[in-house]
């Protein structure tokens, strides 16, 4: 990934955000690995999970490999900035990071499995960074959709900070957005699925190898 100097250490405010631009920077296609629209039309009864855990090449390829999940794409969200380009998000000015979204079967795979390989696959303890990677736009964080969304990440954070405090790391960083989560914006098409175009790609690891012990996460119930 790229290394700018002079990032903001915080998130900018709507007023501080470049100015971006009203047109998309790209038209979503097809997935390179599984054939289907990264943008959509998306399956009745299919579900969207939007997490950012550090540099989102890496992190796309570890979930469309996993089964159930039917689409996978990267892009820019939780910022200020419309339609956004890589060059500007690396700046830290857009307020956006790095995301992933999947579009998974819940029959075959659980919003909460998705949580447990988001929690595995990175250092949520590290702020504005995943190791050398360094800036707002590697923050780690999980774009929930809904309230059932919530409930679960909120229930895993949880518990995934008892396992880490045990293991001597220090306070979860990641800030749980929405409902509504924050629009997704496609970033540019080279970086669609980047590690099938590029196979020995940048990908680095920051796991921390502390496991999220399987829990039940308690249906919300809703009173009409």
């Amino acid at each position: 990934m790229q290394f700018f100097s002079h990032k903001p250490k915080s998130v900018p405010s709507p007023a501080e955000a470049l100015p971006g631009r009203s047109e998309p920077i790209m038209e979503p296609g097809e997935h390179t690995v599984l054939g289907t629209p990264i943008g959509g039309p998306y399956p009745d009864g299919f579900q969207i999970a939007e997490f950012a855990l550090g540099c989102f090449w890496g992190e796309e390829k570890t979930f469309w490999q996993q089964p159930g999940v039917w689409t996978t794409a990267v892009g820019y969200q939780g910022g200020s900035t419309p339609n956004p380009t890589y060059h500007e998000s690396g700046t830290g000015k857009t307020g956006h990071a790095e995301s992933v979204r999947v579009v998974f079967d819940p029959s075959k795979i659980t919003y909460e499995q998705l949580l447990k390989i988001f929690w595995e696959n990175h250092d949520p303890t590290q702020g504005m960074r995943q190791g050398n990677d360094r800036g707002t736009q590697y923050r780690s964080e999980i774009f929930v959709r809904d309230e059932a969304q919530r409930h679960a990440a909120e229930a895993s954070k949880a518990i995934y900070q008892q396992a880490l405090s045990a293991a001597g790391y220090g306070e979860i960083t990641t800030e749980i957005v929405g409902p509504p989560a924050p629009e997704f914006y496609f970033a540019e098409d080279y970086h669609q699925q980047y590690l099938d175009k590029v196979p020995f790609g940048y990908c680095p690891n920051h796991a921390t190898g502390v496991k999220l012990p399987n829990i039940e996460v308690t249906p919300l119930q809703y009173v009409e």
